[in-house]
């Protein structure tokens, strides 16, 4: 595990914004088993329960809130991290349009005084991660690629929008390129990923979440948007592209310093119901029912990514199909609410094994 991404983790000091959060969690616990230092920052976990006390990691856990300037600056300035991963976000797209001035406080003005106080630090590596949904959506059948223009229908989509033109105005005016190794260390880059799913999230109007929620209490899930066509991939396949980019900053490659995308391949993409039938293979209690509520808030019905740079640039690929996406999520859920375990560190390492090509 050490050896992965060139050794470049072990003995680093990685800062993790939203630690406590379903993707930062499953980040966290793998910059731990590759021997990183790991600070995280972020609010207290937002549900119960919640991935991130369930793996009760031997990491240093400091509950801030990102639009804290001073504070920010106290924990950059104390722990003097190597690289930081900024996932700290208001991410759930209904809980925006009910508090849009939070989403975009967050989401923008936490952005800036992240990147703010790395700039005062002189992190060397900030690996800032947004959204797929930051795009201007066209509802295309093709995927949005990376120099493709910002927008957002919905305050969340547009605040990620925001965020991701915010990080390219700190790249030009604070860690201009051409400037790296002169007047600065540093190197920013960006990452969007799709929608990501997989043991230990239980963030209300996620619809993995909704189902396994449901299926615990002996219910049906009801499913508002059946015909929404989503990229769906675990949560560690984005996570392998943001270690991924960091080694490259780590390293000192400023050609890595840019925006990268980070999906499924097509066949990853599919309509919500077909994710019921799809998971209900794995656990046949599961059952659904359809409420189209025509006054809902707008949502996209459809958004994917053109991931081929990082294909071709990165060698970064997706390792699990949808399929085995699927039954390593309905897996985890089953481990935990059956036995009451947490599957996440065999998970990890049975993605490791794929990564590296075993079977």
């Amino acid at each position: 595990m050490k050896k992965l991404f060139g050794s470049i983790y072990k003995n680093k000091t990685v800062l993790v914004t939203g630690h406590t959060g379903f993707k930062g969690s499953w980040l966290c616990l793998w910059l731990k088993e590759m021997g990183a230092n790991i600070v995280g920052y972020s609010l207290e976990a937002p549900t119960t329960p919640n991935h991130f006390e369930l793996l009760n990691l031997n990491i240093i856990s400091i509950i801030g809130d990102i639009r804290d300037m001073d504070k920010l600056n106290k924990v950059m300035q104390e722990h003097k991290p190597d690289i930081v991963f900024h996932l700290a976000a208001q991410a759930l797209v209904r809980e925006s349009y009910a508090n849009p001035i939070e989403t975009y406080e967050t989401n923008v003005m936490g952005t800036l005084k992240v990147l703010e106080a790395c700039k005062n630090a002189d992190v060397k590596a900030i690996v800032n991660i947004t959204s797929d949904k930051a795009y201007e959506n066209k509802e295309w059948v093709w995927g949005y690629r990376e120099d493709d223009p910002m927008g957002g229908y919905d305050p969340y989509s547009s605040s990620k929008g925001c965020a991701d033109v915010l990080a390219t105005s700190y790249r030009n005016s604070y860690f201009n390129l051409d400037e790296h190794g002169k007047t600065h260390q540093t190197l920013l880059a960006t990452c969007r990923a799709g929608n990501v799913i997989g043991g230990g999230d239980w963030a209300k109007d996620r619809l993995i979440t909704d189902i396994m929620l449901s299926v615990s209490q002996g219910k049906k899930v009801t499913i508002r948007n059946p015909h929404a066509t989503r990229p769906w991939q675990h949560v560690l396949e984005p996570l392998s592209g943001y270690l991924l980019v960091g080694q490259k900053l780590l390293e000192g490659k400023k050609e890595f310093a840019t925006a990268w995308n980070f999906g499924p391949s097509d066949e990853g993409t599919i309509t919500v119901e077909a994710v019921i039938h799809n998971v209900k293979k794995y656990w046949d209690k599961i059952d659904y029912e359809i409420n189209q509520d025509n006054n809902q808030p707008h949502e996209a019905n459809l958004l994917k990514l053109d991931c081929s740079k990082a294909h071709t640039y990165l060698q970064w690929k997706p390792v699990w199909s949808s399929e085995k996406t699927f039954e390593m999520t309905v897996e985890w859920y089953k481990g935990f609410y059956d036995n009451k375990q947490v599957l996440s560190i065999h998970q990890l390492g049975e993605y490791i094994k794929n990564l590296q090509g075993e079977k």
